[in-house]
């Protein structure tokens, strides 16, 4: 058998062996890889927070590194909205008729819509422990994170227009309050062999100390100088995507 020959018999032996061992490297080992994620989170309001709004939902994105044990060092930025504001007879009852409507610049009535506007940004730091999964990169995790939160008013008109609520007078309504915020959260987190799946979801626990932004406040007639401590409860859904080399499936034989 000459040398050549030989070489290629021993490559088609070895190969099987190989693929068996760059797909422990994938199922059967903790990896390290960056994941870029999408999150998604349903929320709920508390403490003083639910003076202000209802029901919220919250959108962002998150860039992670996983370790090869299991840790995760995480940054996220998340847009609030929602559409559940309360007290509005009280925010706009200086530019309110006694019917309660909103007279626009052509001195015609208006409707105004409020929604709720903010955002949250935070570092997480992140372990999870290999329970109930298909490879040691998937199972129960916890983590805690340290950041920044603000939430405001947004008033829409609908038809017309209300100068009393446009440029800087809206700064007036808006109820502008943020700070200091520190979250604690816990669930699942699936990566599949192959990459294709690869979710969180965990329930999210957000408390904000916050307080006003604002120098004055139209509703109050004055600047509010009172601090806040806002809650959020939700269930936090995050669709990953990891940036580690997949094993090749394919051989080349020269």
């Amino acid at each position: 058998m000459s040398v050549k020959r030989f070489f290629l018999f021993l490559v088609a032996l070895l190969a099987p062996v190989h693929s068996l061992w760059a797909q422990r490297q994938v199922s059967d080992t903790v990896i390290s890889s960056f994941l870029f994620q999408a999150s998604y989170g349903l929320q709920f309001p508390g403490k003083d927070l639910s003076a202000q709004f209802g029901v919220n939902s919250s959108l962002g994105a998150v860039l992670s590194y996983k370790t090869n044990k299991n840790w995760l060092w995480s940054a996220q930025a998340g847009f609030i909205f929602g559409d559940k504001v309360k007290g509005r007879e009280s925010l706009l009852a200086n530019i309110s008729t006694p019917a309660g409507e909103i007279i626009d610049g052509n001195g015609t009535y208006t409707s105004l819509s409020l929604f709720e506007r903010g955002y949250h940004i935070q570092a997480k730091i992140s372990k999870l422990f290999a329970v109930a999964g298909p490879n040691p990169n998937s199972g129960i995790y916890i983590s805690a994170g340290l950041g920044y939160l603000a939430h405001r008013i947004r008033i829409e008109t609908q038809f017309g227009s209300a100068p009393q609520i446009m440029g800087d007078y809206a700064k007036g309504y808006d109820r502008l309050r943020g700070g200091f915020a520190h979250s604690a959260e816990a669930g699942y987190m699936f990566m599949s062999n192959s990459r294709v799946l690869n979710f969180s979801v965990g329930f999210e626990f957000i408390q904000a100390f916050t307080k006003s932004l604002r120098d004055y406040q139209f509703d109050l007639m004055r600047g509010d100088p009172n601090s806040y401590t806002d809650h959020y409860y939700g269930i936090r859904l995050n669709w990953m995507i990891p940036a580690y080399q997949r094993a090749p499936q394919k051989y080349y034989y020269y």
